[in-house]
């Protein structure tokens, strides 16, 4: 298992779409954005404008890596009998699922690490080891409802049309969600839709722990939810994807 993690995790490092959408993206967003509104406040938190982007840039960029990297390269080893070839293995169709999601994990490490130092090197945002801790590990294991939802695309669809749908996914949620601006300036139906999205919960937790509060019950409880929904949904979308293999 663990040479098939260390396998998944090399190959995506050399993939260039993933080195441009999760990694130079994120940290082009946040180094324009925070230059233009980073010395504001933000009225909700009452914390710094460059804080509060620097959780909404990793978010993006971590929800984009796990997307990224299980979508198309799942769908590809779909259509080249790759899964055919797992199921010949010890390996159980649980046990592939979690490898997935543990490459995928790994993946999102470097957004979020990269924005981070990004943040501190140009804007000197400052946060206690705590909030560090919290924040990092946070956002790094929230990821994983944004993997199961990379792997079940991975899963329905041939590689050509699970990279558009990998990168409407992608951007939908981070723009709904309230990653790119807050979901204040909405229009009240899509402020609706973005309270129930994942992507909302997600960069939630972020900025209620940079502005120093536990974070909210109901976003914990549904970034749960979600990923509990889709990691059945992308394991149950891989055994009808094996089957009809």
């Amino acid at each position: 298992m663990l040479n098939y993690v260390k396998l998944e995790a090399t190959r995506m490092l050399r993939n260039k779409r993933y080195v441009i959408f999760v990694v130079a993206f994120p940290i082009g967003f946040y180094l324009l954005y925070s230059n233009l509104w980073g010395d504001q406040v933000d009225e909700s938190t009452g914390v710094k404008g460059a804080v509060v982007l620097m959780v909404s840039m990793a978010a993006y960029g971590a929800l984009a890596a796990s997307i990224m990297s299980t979508a198309v390269p799942w769908s590809q080893e779909r259509q080249t009998g790759w899964l055919r070839q797992l199921q010949i293995t010890p390996l159980r169709s649980w046990t592939i699922i979690v490898t997935k999601l543990v490459t995928s994990l790994l993946l999102v490490l470097p957004s979020l690490l990269l924005v981070a130092l990004a943040a501190v090197v140009t804007q000197h945002v400052s946060l206690s080891a705590g909030q560090w801790a919290g924040l990092i590990a946070a956002m790094w294991a929230g990821t994983i409802p944004f993997a199961a939802l990379g792997l079940t695309i991975g899963s329905l669809v041939p590689p050509d049309t699970a990279q558009p749908l990998a990168m409407i996914g992608m951007f939908g949620l981070a723009l709904l969600g309230g990653l790119w601006f807050p979901i204040a300036l909405m229009p009240p139906v899509m402020r609706n839709i973005a309270q129930v999205l994942p992507s909302y919960d997600y960069a939630n937790i972020g900025w209620q722990i940079v502005a120093g509060h536990a974070p909210a019950g109901s976003a914990v409880a549904g970034i749960a939810a979600w990923g509990v929904a889709l990691c059945a949904l992308a394991l149950f979308a891989y055994r009808r994807a094996t089957v009809r293999a």
